[in-house]
């Protein structure tokens, strides 16, 4: 079966078309600044016969006309791989967050108004995923949507890991709880660890990128995670302050005399790693930053520091801890921020062997001997969304 996954950001599009169960990937496509009069990157790739275009500077005005774009190239003669959109057995989408839907389900209306529900949780998602859908919906009428959402992979959590010690009523009127998010991506870091750990393990995974959480992973299943009702909360990000003690806000606001806008804007879009350092929010930028700069080195203690905290609360919480895993952009390529969290875990009898991560495979970073487990796990929440979609029956 031929299953389609999109992911949608603010000012991107990327495409992967799946022949399932066989996980073999048939074409991809990436798309970047979308709505930028100066054009940017469209990519495309038949997998199959190897044959691409590349434009660095194609002016794509909206979502749909570069959706269209890549559905023209896909089921094109040359460059194709299938005759025509009815061959595809459904859309995937790495949606965030819908209210009352928090698994793996059918976009329907119902789905839909649960994004518009919570548009105001997740605006910076939710927004650009429902012009993708409508998109696709307008475009293939007939073909499944299935919105893989990021809180379905911790709906295993237990009550007293999502629960918030705020008026139980708020959980039950208003659905206040944590949720957890990147699930798509913890999900397959978990399918990963099974292959090489069997089926019983405690492990963390660690996802750190622009955005970055941890999940505490006992045999293949989330059992708590450092997002929260939002992606708000837990680790610093790269421009999101991440925890921090919310009667802030109201001194911000009663005393200091800031708007609640100024105050939002800088929890989200000025703190985390930005704010510390006033560098960068690109940890690339500000660990060069760092050999000179003591802010931007601040900026790298606290952040590891935080994933330090919460891998050692998630080995106590599961008992004990067999593995850690990183993946994303920053989990997978920066040796500053492993090597100094990894420094840590010496009392747990980590061994690490000096090797580095092969670009693109799974790596073991600890020697065979050492109690705890290093592995560094290459990004692919879209295979894991595939893999979701194919198991249902869509008939």
């Amino acid at each position: 079966m031929n299953i389609l996954v999109c992911n949608a950001g603010s000012t991107s599009l990327k495409f992967k078309l799946y022949d399932m169960p066989a996980e073999t990937v048939m074409a991809e496509c990436r798309i970047e600044r979308i709505g930028d009069q100066n054009g940017g990157l469209f990519s495309y790739k038949n997998e199959l016969s190897g044959a691409s275009i590349t434009e660095e500077n194609k002016i794509i005005p909206d979502y749909e006309s570069g959706i269209n774009a890549f559905l023209k190239l896909l089921t094109s003669p040359d460059k194709g791989v299938i005759q025509n959109l009815s061959e595809l057995y459904a859309v995937g989408y790495k949606t965030v967050l819908s209210k009352d839907h928090y698994g793996v389900h059918v976009i329907d209306d119902a789905v839909l108004q649960g994004m518009e529900d919570y548009m105001v949780v997740a605006p910076a998602h939710n927004t650009f995923y429902l012009q993708a859908i409508r998109t696709f919906q307008k475009i293939i009428p007939r073909t499944p949507m299935v919105g893989v959402f990021e809180t379905a992979f911790h709906q295993t959590m237990p009550k007293e890991a999502y629960i918030y010690s705020t008026p139980y009523e708020w959980y039950e009127k208003y659905g206040l709880r944590r949720y957890g998010y990147h699930g798509a991506s913890h999900s397959y870091v978990a399918d990963c660890l099974t292959d090489r750990l069997g089926s019983t393990y405690k492990a963390v995974s660690c996802h750190l990128g622009g955005s970055g959480s941890l999940t505490a992973i006992e045999n293949g299943k989330s059992v708590d995670t450092s997002f929260g009702f939002s992606l708000q909360v837990g680790l610093p990000q790269m421009s999101r302050a991440g925890d921090i003690d919310p009667y802030f806000i109201f001194y911000l606001m009663k005393t200091e005399g800031l708007s609640m806008e100024e105050v939002e804007q800088g929890l989200q879009k000025k703190g985390g790693i930005l704010g510390i350092s006033g560098v960068s929010n690109d940890l690339r930028d500000v660990e060069k930053a760092a050999k000179t700069n003591e802010r931007a080195q601040l900026a790298i203690d606290i952040y590891c520091r935080e994933i330090v905290r919460y891998i050692g609360g998630y080995a106590a919480i599961m008992g004990g801890l067999d593995a850690i895993a990183f993946t994303g952009g920053i989990g997978e390529n920066s040796n500053t921020v492993r090597d100094k969290v990894l420094s840590h875990f010496g009392y747990l009898g980590l061994e690490l062997s000096g090797r580095q991560p092969e670009r693109g495979q799974i790596s073991t970073l600890s020697t065979d001997v050492s109690p705890l487990k290093v592995f560094v796990i290459p990004a692919n929440e879209e295979l894991g969304i595939a893999r979701k979609i194919a198991a249902l029956d869509l008939k």
